[in-house]
């Protein structure tokens, strides 16, 4: 029955619709294609199925096609379509109907979020919520369950950190878990803080399945909303693609649902979420290409640590902060090598999360024995925040032909304290753009929503800035890694759309490519770091239709 089940999710259909074959062109002020040394140009022209057809002047594609439709974008400036290459959809509207905790900056702020929130729930619901961060507040604390308690004596609380590698509980959450927590045991790949023995209330990566079995699931109406929420955040921001880094079975069917009925309005390449029933699914049918083009699975994102926040990054030394402490593994060393031997043998892409030195070093040498040689071959294996790397490793991200899929954001949310976790000596790999793309390591960029802003123009001014939204620190933080304008944008589109094997169709604006593209209020290359956030998203088209449009 599961095969049958597997079957029915990667079945595929045999044709398309016949497509009117309709021509746009489009005029503006400026067209950045993205192609390597091309000059902005004024027009481009698409057909019924959302190819392009050609790029060039005003006058010469209205001679070319003169009974086209035309779209006059006048004085504004067209980019490519921003791509994230590590993002989580579901988490995302998930994050958008439950309580936001983002920004918060002290505990007090938190509860006062919870109890507005509270005010919408049917009795004996859980109240669930995501986004706090313990480094924004004054003490830097971890937070504990009697901090809930008293404004939640009964309901249980359960809300996940800002990088969903850690929860923090009250104590009615814990008693719902129905164990003893107490003493000195841990979870494999986990961690339950405590003090005299005694559970705090705030899990760790493995350790907070503990109370997450016992939270009764999302029924599929809520899940559909969720979805629908996620792709609407998504468009408004400018995003035609997201790479979606840990796809169950159940949620690549519900993304099914959608692209078959034409609803789904970004182009989605879902990665499976890890040695589970999707890989099997891949390795037994081999790679989802739904037939709109809209939604593709072909690789499997495993997780070598944990992160650097909640202290769960796997580091070569202690941390700096946390004497005798380095880290968690979450998988352990001979279950990545057996996932990861799976997914080669199966013919998908590898995607593994390492955010320290040690879980960077590890899965460089796990890709390295695995390779063989096959490093030379277009393989595109690829690391997930490569955040903390020793600098001596940087190199080897280039001789294995590993791209280093990062999210300029973690450096400007993490800068205020990530010298407390790493010490000086380790920051010189920490976030390092510039040493990377120096290495000539290929690096397509993310924001990793719901951990970071869904916005991409927010990516952009963190990459050429490395400041804050206020301009802090002056010069930016560890200046010498900051990136060009037109690097930074390579990462979001074309390092992008090369990441996921899409270079052919996606990344840049040129002809016999799918017409994914985004209608700026101003030149992003012409304006100040400082006006990039705010940088108005007028429309974002799909296959050369809106999905989005400015109110």
């Amino acid at each position: 029955m599961r095969r049958l089940a597997l079957a029915f999710v990667f079945a595929l259909a045999l044709s398309l619709p016949a497509v009117a074959a309709e021509v746009t062109v489009l005029t503006a002020a400026r067209i950045h294609t993205g192609e390597p040394g091309a000059a902005p140009v004024e027009a481009m022209a698409w057909d019924g199925e959302g190819r392009i057809l050609a790029t060039g002047g005003v006058r010469e594609l209205l001679a070319r096609y003169p009974g086209a439709e035309r779209i006059d974008a006048a004085g504004r400036t067209v980019i490519p379509g921003l791509i994230d290459a590590h993002a989580h959809l579901m988490g995302l509207g998930y994050a958008l109907m439950r309580a936001d905790l983002a920004g918060a900056d002290s505990k007090a702020e938190i509860l006062a979020r919870l109890k507005a929130f509270e005010a919408e729930l049917p009795k004996g619901a859980w109240l669930l919520g995501r986004g706090w961060d313990q480094n924004r507040w004054p003490d830097k604390a971890f937070p504990t369950a009697a901090d809930l308690d008293a404004a939640f004596p009964e309901r249980p609380v359960w809300l996940e950190r800002v990088d969903g590698h850690a929860g923090w509980g009250n104590s009615a959450a814990l008693r719902a878990a129905g164990r003893d927590f107490s003493g000195d045991w841990q979870v494999d790949g986990g961690r339950i803080l405590r003090e005299n023995g005694q559970a705090t209330g705030v899990f760790v990566d493995a350790a907070m399945a503990l109370i997450e079995a016992v939270i009764p699931p999302p029924d599929d109406a809520f899940r559909e909303e969720a979805f629908e929420r996620a792709l609407a955040e998504s468009a408004k921001y400018g995003l035609t693609g997201v790479h979606d880094m840990g796809v169950s079975l159940a949620d690549l069917a519900l993304y099914r649902r959608f692209a078959d009925s034409g609803r789904l309005t970004l182009r989605v390449n879902a990665y499976a979420d890890g040695d589970s029933h999707a890989l099997t699914a891949l390795c037994a049918f081999g790679p989802l290409a739904h037939p709109s083009g809209r939604l593709r699975m072909r690789g499997v994102k495993l997780y070598a640590d944990g992160a650097l926040g909640s202290r769960g990054a796997a580091l070569l030394a202690d941390y700096h902060d946390e004497h005798g402490h380095r880290g968690l593994l979450v998988t352990a060393p001979e279950a990545l090598e057996a996932a990861m031997r799976k997914a080669r043998d199966c013919g998908v892409q590898v995607a593994t999360h390492a955010i320290g030195d040690r879980g960077n070093r590890l899965v460089l040498d796990l890709y390295q024995k695995l390779l063989g040689e096959r490093a030379s071959t277009d393989h595109r294996w690829r690391i997930e925040h490569a955040q903390v790397v020793a600098v001596e490793d940087i190199p080897r991200f280039a001789a294995l032909g590993v791209l280093a899929s990062m999210q300029p954001t973690h450096a400007t949310s993490d800068m205020p304290w990530a010298g407390d976790r790493l010490g000086p000596q380790r920051l010189a790999g920490a976030y390092a753009w510039r040493r990377f793309l120096d290495a000539g390591v290929r690096m397509p960029f993310g924001s990793d929503f719901p951990v970071e802003s869904v916005d991409p123009r927010l990516g952009l001014y963190a990459a050429v800035t490395r400041q804050d939204l206020e301009g802090r620190p002056p010069g930016g933080w560890l200046p010498d890694q900051k990136l060009g304008f037109a690097e930074a944008l390579h990462g979001f589109t074309a390092a992008a759309a090369h990441a996921s094997f899409d270079e052919q169709t996606l990344g840049t604006l040129a002809p016999g490519k799918r017409a994914d593209f985004v209608i700026l209020d101003a030149d992003p290359f012409e304006l100040p770091a400082t006006d990039l956030p705010r940088n108005a998203v007028r429309s974002t088209w799909v296959d050369g239709r809106p999905v989005y449009r400015a109110p």
